[in-house]
């Protein structure tokens, strides 16, 4: 879950209970999470010690977390659902936000995916009580590192601001513009603000955001064209309603295997077309070797999805070769 901070990769430090982080969320707590993501949202578990448990995707076609095996999964100890709106398409949030009230469990939407991405009208991260896109270089608008939380509880806005900035009452540009002579510290926080420079790249970023996203739409309605009648590939999403950032486009092989599906990225290549992964499955990372994972579907589309190229400025004939180069190499 990319939230505009930098963390380290290390994650042995003893976690005082009175420590417990923005939702007080901590050891002996667990947080149902999807291993479909990249390791980061996960890693927001481990970061303030409580213990992440891994639900499966709902299908092959929706590739977010599913709402029955979050349920299936609930324990005495769940404290937290974080749902990843992957490839900027938005959970099942209705499903997701009802078991949350009846199981009385916090809602956390990494949209790191999905920025302008809506559900039923709605913004995404408007909908669980907390939320938070990224803005690393490879997303819809960037300013190369950061990100931006959101949440409509002003005490988790409150204990963030103090978290980002060392736990100080007040920050150094209050006091150097006169509306503050000191400062308190009263949590134990860190030193994760955005600068301005990357602040100012953002806001300007900010302005494209709706063209791209507009763009990215089209892009993707033309690979839909061209793949949706192939047999061996499943396309994801097709029948979504709602508005969507496109941050990626998949696509699943059929009746596949890791080690097949890694041959035609290689085929890809040779073609001139880069293709990637999103993502290995969190849980089979050695850090995570420990957490108990029953999640079939998620094993089997991060063996075999393929992302295929998807940026602002990619041509329609662009399009059209990849497509055809993987009818090639699928010899249809």
């Amino acid at each position: 879950m990319e939230v505009g901070i930098k963390l380290s990769s290390k994650c042995q430090v003893v976690i005082p209970k009175h420590i417990r982080e923005t939702l007080d969320i901590g050891p002996g707590d667990e947080v149902l999470v999807p291993s479909l993501t990249f390791v980061a949202t996960v890693n927001a578990v481990k970061y303030v010690g409580a213990t992440p448990v891994f639900a499966d995707v709902t299908s092959f076609d929706n590739l977010s977390i599913c709402p029955d095996d979050i349920e299936r999964k609930i324990t005495q100890k769940t404290k937290a659902i974080i749902c990843m709106h992957y490839g900027g398409f938005a959970s099942d949030m209705d499903s997701i936000m009802a078991i949350a009230k009846k199981y009385n469990l916090l809602v956390v939407e990494d949209a790191a995916h999905a920025p302008d991405s809506e559900y039923k009208s709605k913004k995404l991260v408007t909908l669980g009580d907390i939320g938070c896109f990224s803005f690393f270089s490879n997303k819809n608008i960037t300013c190369a590192e950061g990100g931006l939380l959101s949440a409509n509880n002003p005490d988790f806005i409150k204990k963030a601001k103090l978290l980002r900035a060392h736990g100080m009452t007040t920050l150094s540009y209050e006091r150097a513009k006169g509306h503050a002579t000191k400062y308190d510290v009263v949590d134990l926080g860190y030193n994760y603000r955005m600068d301005d420079i990357r602040g100012a790249l953002m806001l300007a970023q900010m302005d494209k955001l709706e063209n791209d996203v507009s763009e990215r739409t089209k892009l993707r309605e033309l690979y839909v064209k061209h793949l949706k009648n192939i047999d061996e590939i499943i396309v994801p999403y097709q029948n979504h309603k709602y508005k969507s950032s496109n941050y990626i486009f998949p696509i699943i092989l059929k009746n596949s295997t890791a080690e097949n599906r890694d041959e035609i990225r290689k085929g890809m290549a040779e073609k001139g077309i880069q293709t990637s992964m999103h993502y290995p499955a969190v849980h089979r990372f050695a850090i995570y070797e420990n957490c108990k994972a029953d999640v079939p579907n998620t094993e089997y589309i991060t063996d075999n999805l393929i992302t295929l190229p998807l940026f602002f400025g990619l041509k329609e004939n662009e399009i059209e070769y990849i497509c055809k180069s993987i009818k090639e190499i699928l010899q249809l």
